[in-house]
Formats: C-alpha cells, sequence, structure tokens
C-alpha cells in the first residue's frame, strides 16, 4: 500500500511518520451517490485520532453529512469525491487538529474536557501543552465524542449507540426499582404480626407483596439538575474565563448563520459604546475575542464602522484609532471590509462627507488603519456591493486627489531606489608607489641630532641612588 507523509509539507523520504494514502470508492448514483473511504480506520491509526474524526471534518469542508460504521469500519461522506480531494482536506485535518504547534511533529493527543467544554493538545514530543488553537465546526462534535470513548461500545453508528446506552439504562433502573419492592422473607412461611403474608424462600420474587418506595429514593428520582443557559448567565461564566479559553469554548453560537452571529457581535459593540466603556483595552480585548469566537474577525470592522463613525468621523476616527488597530493590523481582509463601512456612512451623511473623502482616507492611512496597497487595489474597481454604483463612482472621483498623491509618492519611491541601486562603488587595492618614491628621507640636522642624543644619554644616566637620599 502505498504511503505519504502524515506532514506533506515535509519532503525528506525518510520521514519516520507515515500514513496510508487515502482510498475512496464511489457507490451508488443519483441522490444516493456517496463515497465510502475504504481504508479510513487504517489512516486514523496512523494518525492517532478516531476515524470519525476526519470523516466528519470532511463532512464539514464538503458540506456534506457522514455516516460511521465502526463494526464494519464504514466511513461515508455522501456525495462523489475523488481521493485526490480527501487527501488535500486531510492535509488541512492534520494541520490543525494532530500537529504540535512548537515542533510540527504528530506526536500529540487530544485531551477533552465535556463539562468545560474546552479541548488541550499535549505534545509527547517536545512536552508542549495547551489550549487547540483552532476553532472549528469538529470542535464540537470532538467535545461530545472525547478520544477515550471506546468506540467498539457504539454500535453500527453513534446515534445507534447512544440509543442502546440509554435502553440498557432504562433497563437497569426498571431492575433496580423492581429489587426495592421485594419485601424480605423468612423460611417459615408464617405470617407476620399485622396478620399480612410473608413469602417463604422458595417462591420468587415476582409474587411477592411489594412494599412502598421509600421517600428517600423518590425525592433523589426527583432532583432535577439543570444549567441556567440564559444569556446573562451565559455572559457571566464567559467573563470568568481567560481569553485562551473564551476562543476555545465552543457555545451554539458557532452553529447559527453568519448574519446572527454578526448580530451578536453588533449588539455587544453597542452596549460597549452606550455604556462608555471603548476607551478601555480589556474592552478592546473582549471584543477582538468574541469576534474570534464567533468567527468573523474580518467582518467585525464593518460593525465598528457603523457603530462608531458618523458625521463627526475626523474626531472619531481619532478616538477610536487603537480600537480599530487591533481589528485591521496586517489583516488585508478586515481593511477591505472597513473601506465599504467607510463607503457606507459616508453615503449615509453625503452632504457632509461627500467633499471630505480625500481628508477620510488620508487621516486613515496616517492612522496605520489602511494600507497603502489596500486603497490602491480599491481604488482600481467601483463596487456596487456596499452602496449604490453611483454613489461609488462619486466616492471614487473624489478620492481621485489623494489616489494620485500616493502613486506619485510611490512612484517617487521606486525612482530614489533606483537612483541607489545605479551608484556603484569601485575600489582599487593597487599601491600607490610612486608619490612613495618621489618623497626622499628627511635627513635630520647635525645640531638637533647631536642634542637629541645628548638628551637621552643624559636620561639614562640619571639613576638615582637610594644613598644619596
Amino acid at each position: 500500500m502505498a504511503t505519504v507523509n502524515v506532514n506533506r509539507n515535509v519532503t525528506d523520504i525518510f520521514y519516520r511518520y507515515k500514513m496510508p494514502r487515502i482510498n475512496a470508492k464511489v457507490e451508488g448514483k443519483g441522490n444516493g451517490i456517496k463515497t465510502v473511504i475504504v481504508n479510513m480506520a487504517e489512516v486514523a491509526r496512523a494518525i492517532g485520532r478516531p476515524a470519525t474524526y476526519p470523516t466528519k471534518y470532511f463532512g464539514c469542508e464538503l458540506g456534506a453529512q457522514t455516516q460511521f460504521d465502526y463494526k464494519n469500519e464504514r466511513f461515508i461522506v455522501n456525495g462523489s469525491h475523488d481521493a485526490t480531494k480527501l487527501q488535500d482536506l486531510l492535509d488541512g485535518f492534520i494541520r490543525k487538529f494532530v500537529l504540535c504547534p512548537e515542533c510540527d511533529n504528530p506526536e500529540t493527543d487530544l485531551i477533552v474536557s465535556s463539562k468545560k467544554g474546552t479541548i488541550s493538545q499535549g505534545c509527547k514530543a517536545c512536552g508542549f501543552h495547551g489550549p487547540l488553537e483552532v476553532n472549528h465546526k469538529v470542535n464540537t462534535f470532538i467535545i461530545k465524542n472525547p478520544p477515550n470513548v471506546n468506540p467498539a461500545s457504539q454500535g453500527a453508528s453513534l446515534t445507534e449507540g447512544k440509543r442502546s446506552k440509554r435502553t440498557k439504562k432504562g433497563e437497569n433502573g426498571d431492575e433496580s426499582s423492581g429489587n426495592l419492592n421485594v419485601t424480605a422473607t423468612n423460611g417459615t412461611g408464617a405470617t407476620n404480626g399485622d396478620g399480612g403474608d410473608v413469602t417463604n424462600g422458595d417462591e420468587s420474587p415476582n409474587e411477592s407483596i411489594s412494599t412502598p418506595a421509600t421517600p428517600a429514593v423518590e425525592d433523589e428520582d426527583e432532583v432535577n439538575w439543570t444549567v441556567d443557559t440564559s444569556e446573562e448567565a451565559v455572559r457571566a461564566r464567559m467573563q470568568d474565563l481567560t481569553d485562551g479559553a473564551k476562543n476555545m469554548t465552543v457555545s451554539d453560537d458557532f452553529d447559527k448563520t453568519e448574519k446572527e452571529r454578526m448580530d451578536i457581535f453588533y449588539e455587544l459593540v453597542k452596549r460597549k459604546r452606550d455604556a462608555g466603556e471603548l476607551d478601555s483595552v480589556q474592552v478592546h480585548k473582549e471584543l477582538a475575542t468574541e469576534a474570534g469566537r464567533l468567527d468573523i474577525q474580518s467582518k467585525s470592522t464593518l460593525v465598528l464602522a457603523e457603530l462608531l463613525l458618523t458625521a463627526n468621523i475626523i474626531q472619531e476616527g481619532r478616538k477610536y484609532r487603537n480600537l480599530l488597530l487591533r481589528f485591521t493590523h496586517e489583516d488585508k481582509k478586515a481593511q477591505k471590509y472597513f473601506m465599504g463601512g467607510l463607503e457606507l456612512i459616508i453615503a449615509l451623511h453625503a452632504d457632509e462627507l461627500m467633499p471630505k473623502v480625500p481628508v477620510i482616507l488620508k487621516l486613515f492611512y496616517d492612522s496605520d488603519i489602511l494600507d497603502e496597497k489596500v486603497i490602491l487595489d480599491w481604488s482600481q474597481k467601483v463596487s456596487k456591493k456596499y452602496v449604490s454604483k453611483d454613489v461609488a463612482a462619486q466616492i471614487h472621483e473624489r478620492a481621485k486627489p489623494f489616489i494620485q498623491w500616493l502613486q506619485e509618492a510611490e512612484e517617487e519611491e521606486s525612482s530614489e531606489e533606483e537612483d541607489d541601486s545605479d551608484v556603484e562603488i569601485e575600489y582599487d587595492d593597487r599601491a600607490k608607489v610612486d608619490s612613495l618614491r618621489n618623497k626622499q628621507p628627511v635627513k635630520p640636522e647635525p645640531k638637533k641630532a647631536a642634542a637629541a642624543a645628548a638628551a637621552q644619554e643624559d636620561d639614562e644616566g640619571e639613576d638615582l641612588n637610594i644613598d644619596d637620599i
């Protein structure tokens, strides 16, 4: 069987971490077509993860349903998918859930806390231990199905396994309640003091007279353990977590649509703005963490532009510079969305802001919120994604002086670099012997030479005698 490196970025043929190449077979036709990953169990053993994890990852990435059959080792992804495509997706799974972030070795274990809803990662090669810094839909599946669960006890599928567990639990509960109803017996078959019949040792428990259950057992069964899942309670628990733990926490919000997640972030920023808390660095970190948890880091700048900027955009841009920088620094995508947010604000206050378009762009350019390349790329095409095409064209027309200034500054920098590159320095290591030959050695004058010699003799001869002191 052909094998490949677990980390396919490593091209060393002697790399010791190997795995079988994925073997996929398409079955069925029409709406019932599906792809069976024939050797998924062997691949999973090679990377040290349950076979359901990469299969579920394939389903999330391809937008397809998945099926598991542990007894027959059949792992199925609905739809027709070739092995090459699945192998590339497996590389993404390995990079996110298998390789150590410190040493890039696949000798890692996942430590799942179902109670806290967190996933940690420990490396046996370098000793690294920390939270899994990946926010993916598979996280929810991993938390509900930890790697230490025995897959053989899960039946033909995970759903059937859970159903069978519930059934067995119910049967055990019935048996235990039945045992509680059996009365004590003696070996004589005599009657008790109240005249009630008491069974003897030969009679079966089913024929015995049941006694009422004890109140303690009833009270224990009636205890209802619940967790407050209201929005306020969830928010209070989230505030007790560290920033890293908040990113790792998987909640129902991640299963919502992108618009719903944007609305959640919108309400949070609005609440902080109305409370006057946006000057705090801790609040900036909280907003960035929440955007990461909701997986809307780039698009969050649209919400910030809508809530923080008005017709008084010049003063507000300076006031919220640090907050905006936390979302746009070295994130070209976030800066592009922020440009769309600027278009919306300018269109909303067109009478006041349309003449100030060059000033607005220069403000955010000087504040390092927008990079030169992002602005120049934006100027190349008039888009109607955020505002009407007429308004967008008008904004681009107003921005032309600033765009021209940027292009000229870029050309000047490039010309200066070219001029500097044209300068060549020549080194001549040949000795200039002609000038040395022309210079004759200077002969000292006789009188000066004699005086110097005498002075030297006096210095040498004037040694101190200790008896003269």
